[in-house]
């Protein structure tokens, strides 16, 4: 039987590696290739930003190829030219939305810009928060902009006297934190959109009868202290930036570096 021929319009995406075996090619290195036809009014970038409307609208389960097709005003096959399927797309969304996050030129020192890097992600996450519900395949993807990113943090610890594996450690320790604090926000956001709460004090009166049991009879006693003292309890700009200070005194003191950029040693 002859093999069927594969379509023009449909993404290749294998390739033989030097031992004969397939190789999967990605995403990007198909997309970087010469078109085989005429570029048409369809692009990547355009379905991209199809993409990140609907889930900043809707969220990512919302996205179908025909509901992208219907508002690029294409044919449903047509995104098959680019992308295999909704995965891809997503990788794709991510790609376009990380174009965002860079560290500003003239940031000086590796404290700010490792600190820039944690109040962009933390914008992003914000503005995005369909961020925080991806499938594994985009939540890990490697993207031309997601790579770029953090080799910008990476050269921001130039000259430090550290080594790759700390400098790396230093980068993700300071994205971990804040997309951990980002995500606990949209989370917020997401309950009280999903039970109809219009603020922070109709969530203090809807939790109220959970928190004064919780509270009763001396039960956790620091816990209330925090309640009646604290005076940032809703402010998660405060909080979050005071955490990553934190984490930047945490990350310069154990690898011994100053603010400045003078190096040190571990600690």
């Amino acid at each position: 039987m002859a093999a069927r021929k594969q379509s023009a319009s449909e993404p290749e995406t294998e390739s033989c590696s030097e031992s004969g075996q397939p190789a999967k090619i990605s995403l990007w290195e198909r997309l970087e290739r010469p078109a085989s036809a005429p570029r048409q009014t369809l692009t990547p970038r355009r379905i991209a930003e199809a993409g990140v409307a609907i889930a900043d609208a809707e969220g990512p389960d919302a996205i179908t190829m025909r509901k992208l097709a219907t508002r690029l005003g294409v044919a449903p096959m047509a995104a098959y030219r680019y992308v295999s399927g909704k995965d891809e797309v997503l990788e794709l969304m991510v790609d376009l939305v990380y174009a965002e996050l860079t560290i500003p030129e003239g940031t000086s020192g590796w404290r700010e810009s490792l600190r820039a890097l944690a109040v962009r992600t933390r914008d992003l996450t914000l503005r995005h928060p369909w961020l925080t519900l991806l499938p594994p395949r985009a939540e890990f993807g490697l993207t031309p902009h997601r790579i770029a990113m953090t080799d910008q943090a990476l050269t921001a610890l130039d000259g430090l006297g550290l080594d790759m594996d700390a400098r790396m450690t230093a980068v993700r320790t300071v994205e971990v934190y804040a997309h951990g604090a980002a995500g606990d926000e949209v989370a917020l956001r997401r309950m009280m959109a999903d039970r109809g709460w219009s603020g922070i004090d109709e969530v203090k009166r809807s939790l109220a009868p959970q928190m004064r049991w919780l509270m009763e009879n001396d039960r956790n006693p620091a816990y209330l202290r925090y309640l009646r003292e604290a005076a940032h309890k809703e402010d998660p700009q405060w909080r979050f930036e005071l955490g990553l200070e934190c984490v930047l005194d945490g990350i310069g003191a154990r690898l011994g570096i100053e603010a400045d950029g003078t190096p040190g040693g571990p600690r």
